[in-house]
């Protein structure tokens, strides 16, 4: 605390003085002046406004936090920081109320990752981060880390085991903490899970962000990938809708979709809830595109199949399971789920000839 008073009453004596939070320190020809909030003081010698600030502990160890631990080196991470503990004026705490909550531990969700932050007796603040979905389990039911590029495996298989092609899928696994980082830490650890959200959501909060429309990222496609701009020809508007709907929804992703068809051209389909910002169509959106625009590109046929409602009904609940990711929770015994696998396997059984032709009906005329 003393270094603190120190390091604030030197720098209230040069330049403009010291501005940060409600806090303002500065120096005039006939003393200090020093206002809270809560109170102002004018004509203060140094004496008197080193006394006067160790009655305002809060609003020192926090100008000493942030300038001199933190500091303006990366103004990216010191602007999350400010933003997971409400700092930057979003909950309209004043430092003393926002430093009762800190010694409880404020929360913040990013994406699927929690970060708790809580604060020592001087100003010190400590971070854990784990997934978001355990905020009730105990450390000591998790699997702890401490090094942030720890994250890098952790963000690899979802919870089956599966590889995550798409870092920000919302799909990630959790058993696992890190219970005691700095601020510096749990950006790399953030940034590692999910990899450049920390800077776009900076840049968008500075009105700096650099969307890349659909339409521009499909022209820079080459090779394989240039088929995808057929797309473009005729009802691409509408191709693009699907896409977005197939891809972007906050159950698929946990980025929120910034970019559009064109710069004047809007998707009718929500770009999402998420925290931080999605710039351009991901590599996964346009592998994905790649494939339906082939697919797209066939002659529809007209085939005959003779259904009951209720299988009707049932083609359409596996499509909407297989869809939402549901079929893991559909058990065994559920047999009045449409996408039960009995059901389907009885479907199968009296639809399906011995070559796999729905109701014997081949795909091609052939």
């Amino acid at each position: 605390m003393e270094h603190a008073l120190d390091a604030l009453v030197d720098a209230a004596a040069t330049g403009d003085g010291v501005h940060l939070d409600g806090l303002h320190v500065t120096h005039h020809d006939d003393g200090y002046r020093l206002e809270t909030p809560e109170a102002e003081q004018d004509g203060l010698s140094e004496d008197a406004l080193t006394d006067a600030l160790a009655d305002n502990t809060d609003y020192v160890t926090n100008w000493y936090f942030w300038n001199r631990v933190i500091g303006e080196s990366s103004p990216q991470r010191r602007a999350f920081l400010r933003w997971v503990e409400g700092a930057d004026g979003g909950d309209g705490r004043s430092i003393p109320e926002r430093y009762d909550a800190l010694r409880d531990g404020l929360q913040r969700e990013w994406g699927q990752l929690l970060v708790t932050v809580t604060i020592d007796d001087h100003g010190e603040r400590t971070y854990e981060l784990r997934h978001a979905d355990e905020t009730d389990l105990d450390v000591s039911d998790l699997d702890t880390y401490h090094e942030p590029f720890a994250a890098r495996q952790l963000a690899t298989y979802d919870e089956k085991g599966r590889y995550r092609p798409l870092k920000t899928g919302n799909n990630l696994a959790g058993g696992w903490v890190f219970p005691d980082l700095d601020g510096r830490d749990l950006v790399e650890a953030v940034e590692t899970f999910y990899p450049a959200t920390v800077p776009n959501w900076y840049r968008e909060r500075e009105g700096e962000l650099d969307i890349a429309h659909w339409e521009e990222t499909i022209e820079r496609q080459t090779g394989m990938y240039s088929v995808i701009e057929t797309w473009n020809r005729d009802d691409g508007h509408e191709h693009v809708n699907w896409v977005a709907e197939t891809c972007c929804d906050d159950s698929q992703c946990v980025k929120r979709r910034a970019w559009q068809y064109d710069d004047e051209t809007d998707l009718d389909v929500d770009g999402g809830d998420g925290v931080f910002p999605c710039r351009e169509p991901c590599s996964l959106v346009i592998a994905a595109s790649r494939k339906w625009t082939r697919l797209e590109s066939e002659e529809t046929n007209t085939y005959e199949f003779e259904l009951t409602p209720s299988e009707k009904e049932q083609v359409e609940a596996i499509i909407e399971a297989v869809a939402d990711d549901r079929i893991d929770d559909i058990r065994e015994a559920d047999v009045y789920e449409g996408a039960n696998r009995y059901r389907t396997r009885f479907l199968r059984a009296k639809l399906f000839d011995d070559d796999g032709n729905l109701c014997g009906v081949p795909t091609d005329d052939e």
